[in-house]
C-alpha cells in the first residue's frame, strides 16, 4: 500500500497498483489503517510499575532493568527460567534479533509466537510431509486452477483481497469450480458451487475418505508415488480403516461422492486451508490428511495445483523463517542436525546456542504459573485476551516475578499485568520487511515520525543484548544491516539447495538497495527485477533426507471438547471482517466498528426457541473456562 501524511495527522492510504500481492486492492482494515495512527492511547515512554503506581523512566533505566532481571534469572535459575512471547505483528528484522538473543545468547529456546495459535499446525504438517515448512504454491494458482477447495477458511472476511481475486477468476472462467468446506454458512459461500457443512472437527475423516476413494477408483498417480514419496501404504491403510464417514462428517453419500469425484477428475486443484483446519487439537493431522491427497494424485508443484496454507498475520511467515517458534531453528535449520547447530553458532559467534526445543505458548504460561519462568518478555501481542483460559493467563503473569511488555498501545489487558512497559513503534513508523503466504518479501517503509520515545523493536532488543554483555553481536545501526545478516544466514549449509529458504541474491544489498527493494519471492538466488511466480516441488524433489515426500498416516479423533449434560451446545468460533488482534488497533477506527459494533453469537432458530432467546437479546454464553455476555443473532 501507499500512504501519505495529511494535515490532520492521519494518513491517506491507498493500494499499490504495482504490488504483485494485491495489485492495488485493499480490505476494509487496510483502508482504515490511516485512522489508527493517532497518538491517543499510545504508549509514549518507558513506564515502570511498582506497588500499583506507574512511573515514567528513561530508556537507560528501562533497558538496564530488563537486562539485569533476565541476567539475574539466568544466573540463579538457568537459561530455561526466561522466555519471550512474540507476535506476527513484528517485522522480520525484529523477529530475527529477538530470536538471536534468546536462542543464541541467553541459551534457551523458550521463545514462541502467537502464530502458535494459528499457523503452527501447518508448520508441523509441512515439515512432516516435505522436510521443511514450505508453502509450495502462489496466489496466481487460484486463478489458474480448475477446482478451488476452501477448507476451514472464510476467505471473504479473513483474506478479502485474495477472495476478490478468486471471485474475479471465477467470473472470467465459468469452468472454475469452488467448493467450501465449513460447518458454517459464511460470506465465502457466496461464490461456492458446493458448500459442504461438515461436522466440526471431522476434516481428517473427510480427506481419509478421499484418499480411499482415489485408490479404489483408480485415480492415483502411481508413477509419482513410486518415484517421489514414502509411506503411502501406511497412510492408505489408515484411510481404508476410516469407517462411517457419512456419520462422522454429517455429509450425505451423494455430497461425498460429488466432492470426491470433482477432486479425482480435475487436474488443476488448489486446496486452500486456514484456521478451521489449524486451530484444532488435531490440526497437524488435518493438514497432513490434505497433503496426502495432493501427493497421491501428483497435484503439487504445478500451475494451478497444490495445497495452500494461507496465513493470517502480516508477518507470521517471517517469524517462521527466522525460527521464532519454540520448536524451530533459524532459516529452516534443524535442532537434530549437529552441522546446523555448529554453523549457526559459528555465524553468530556464540557458545550458548540452545540445542533443543523450548516451551510452546501454552506450556510457557503453565511454566509461569508453576514458578519455573522468572522473567518473560511479551512483544506486540495481547495474550490476556487471545490465549485460552484468560483467568489462568492472568494468574500466570501474576506469578512471574518480572513481566516486560513491548507495545505501541498503552492500555491493553496484557500491559496492565506488566512490571515494565517499553514503547515500540507502530505501523507507519517502523521500517523493515514482511513475508506473505506465497513467500513474497515486501518492504515496509517508515512514513511518520515516532511519537514520544517509541523505538523499533529490533533496537530495543539489541540494546538489552548489549547490556547483557553481548555487545558486538547486537551492534546494529540500521534495519538493513539486520536483513543482510539474516539473508547470509539462509545460505549456511545451503550451497546446493539443501533447504528451501535461500536469500543469497539479497546478501549484497547496500543500504540504498535495501531501501528501494521491490517485492521478492523466495528462494531469491538473484535480485528479482520483474514479477516472479515460483512453485516448489515441480521436479518431484523434496527437502527430506532422501528427497522424497512423506505420506503421514492419520486417523479421525473426536474433538477434545464434546457436548455434555452440563454444556449441551457446540460453540464454533470465527473471525469478524473488520476487527483483528483483540481490537487494540482496529478498535481505534470508528468506521471499522460499523460492520459489527459489538460481540455476537449466532444461534440456530431451533436452539433459540428451546432456550427462549430472541434476536438482539443479550445472552450469557459459558463453558468450563468462563463466561461472556454477547448479543444474540438468530441465524
Amino acid at each position: 500500500m501507499e500512504a501519505r501524511p495529511k494535515s490532520s495527522g492521519e494518513l491517506e492510504v491507498r493500494g499499490d497498483k504495482d504490488h504483485p500481492s494485491n495489485f492495488g486492492k485493499l480490505c476494509t482494515k487496510g483502508i482504515a489503517l490511516g485512522d489508527t495512527v493517532i497518538h491517543d492511547g499510545r504508549l509514549l515512554a518507558p513506564t515502570k510499575k511498582q506497588q500499583g503506581k506507574a512511573e515514567t523512566v528513561s530508556w537507560d533505566e528501562a533497558l538496564n532493568l530488563t537486562a539485569n532481571k533476565f541476567s539475574e534469572a539466568i544466573e540463579k535459575y538457568g537459561p530455561d527460567s526466561v522466555a519471550f512471547y512474540v507476535s506476527g505483528q513484528l517485522l522480520t528484522e525484529d523477529y530475527y534479533v529477538a530470536n538471536k538473543l534468546i536462542k543464541g545468547f541467553m541459551g534457551t529456546s523458550n521463545i514462541d509466537s502467537n502464530s502458535r495459535l494459528c499457523m503452527a499446525s501447518s508448520v508441523v504438517g509441512h515439515k512432516r510431509a516435505f522436510g521443511t515448512d514450505t508453502v509450495p504454491v502462489c496466489y496466481e494458482d487460484l486463478e489458474k486452477a480448475e477446482l478451488v477447495v476452501l477448507v476451514g477458511s472464510n476467505l471473504a472476511w479473513c483474506h478479502p483481497v485474495l477472495f476478490q481475486r478468486l471471485r474475479a477468476a471465477k467470473q472470467d472462467n465459468s469452468d472454475l469450480k469452488v467448493v467450501v468446506i465449513d460447518p458454517r454458512v459464511t460470506e465465502t459461500c457466496s461464490i461456492a458451487d458446493e458448500h459442504l457443512a461438515i461436522n466440526s472437527g471431522s476434516d481428517v475423516a473427510l480427506f481419509n475418505g478421499l484418499l480411499a476413494y482415489l485408490t479404489t477408483n483408480g485415480y492415483l498417480d502411481a508413477e509419482f508415488i513410486e518415484a517421489n514419496t514414502n509411506g503411502f501404504e501406511d497412510a492408505l491403510q489408515s484411510a481404508l480403516l476410516e469407517s462411517d464417514i457419512e456419520h462422522k462428517t454429517g455429509l450425505t453419500a451423494s455430497q461425498l461422492a460429488r466432492f470426491y469425484s470433482d477432486f479425482a477428475t480435475t487436474d488443476k486443484v488448489v486446496t486452500v486451508y486456514s484456521q478451521g483446519v489449524n486451530q484444532s487439537s488435531q490440526g497437524s493431522d488435518k493438514v497432513n490428511s490434505i497433503l496426502n491427497c495432493h501427493l497421491a494424485t501428483g497435484k503439487i508443484g504445478k500451475l494451478g495445483a497444490g495445497p495452500f496454507s494461507v496465513t493470517g498475520q502480516p508477518n507470521a511467515m517471517g517469524g517462521r523463517e527466522v525460527g521464532a517458534l519454540a520448536n524451530t531453528l533459524t532459516a529452516h535449520m534443524e535442532y537434530d542436525n549437529p552441522q546446523h547447530l555448529q554453523a549457526i553458532s559459528d555465524f553468530w559467534g556464540t557458545e550458548n546456542l540452545a540445542s533443543k526445543p523450548g516451551l510452546k505458548a501454552i506450556d510457557m504460561f503453565d511454566a509461569m504459573l508453576e514458578g519455573k519462568i522468572k522473567a518473560v518478555w511479551i512483544m506486540a501481542t495481547n495474550p490476556m485476551v487471545s490465549l485460552p483460559d484468560s483467568a489462568k493467563i492472568e494468574a500466570a503473569l501474576k506469578a512471574c516475578p518480572f513481566v516486560v511488555v513491548s507495545d505501541c498501545i498503552a492500555d491493553t489487558a496484557t500491559t496492565r499485568m506488566a512490571d515494565l512497559l517499553l514503547p515500540a513503534q507502530g505501523w507507519s513508523e517502523k521500517s523493515g520487511t514482511v513475508t506473505n503466504s506465497e513467500r513474497r518479501i515486501s518492504r515496509q517503509r517508515r512514513v511518520l515520525p515516532s511519537p514520544g520515545m517509541a523505538k523499533p523493536d529490533w533496537w530495543i532488543v539489541s540494546q538489552v543484548g548489549q547490556r547483557m554483555g553481548f555487545g558486538e553481536a547486537f551492534d546494529y545501526l540500521h534495519e538493513g544491516e539486520i536483513f543482510r545478516e539474516y539473508a547470509k544466514l539462509t545460505t549456511l549449509e545451503n550451497s546446493n539447495g539443501e533447504r528451501d529458504l535461500n536469500l543469497i541474491g539479497l546478501t549484497q544489498l547496500d543500504d540504498q538497495g535495501y531501501s528501494k527493494l521491490s517485492p521478492q519471492q523466495w528462494p531469491v538466488l538473484e535480485v528479482q527485477q520483474e514479477l516472479t511466480n515460483q512453485r516448489f516441488f515441480s521436479d518431484g524433489s523434496f527437502f527430506t533426507q532422501d528427497k522424497k515426500a512423506n505420506f503421514i498416516a492419520v486417523s479421525h479423533s473426536e474433538p477434545i471438547s464434546q457436548a455434555s449434560e452440563a454444556f449441551p451446545l457446540l460453540l464454533n468460533s470465527g473471525r469478524t471482517r473488520d476487527h483483528w488482534h483483540t481490537m487494540t488497533r482496529t478498535g481505534l477506527s470508528a468506521r471499522l466498528a460499523e460492520h459489527q459494533a459489538e460481540p455476537f453469537v449466532l444461534i440456530h432458530p431451533q436452539t433459540a426457541k428451546e432456550y427462549g432467546v430472541e434476536s438482539n437479546q443479550i445472552v450469557a454464553v459459558s463453558n468450563e473456562q468462563g463466561k461472556c455476555l454477547v448479543r444474540a443473532q438468530i441465524s
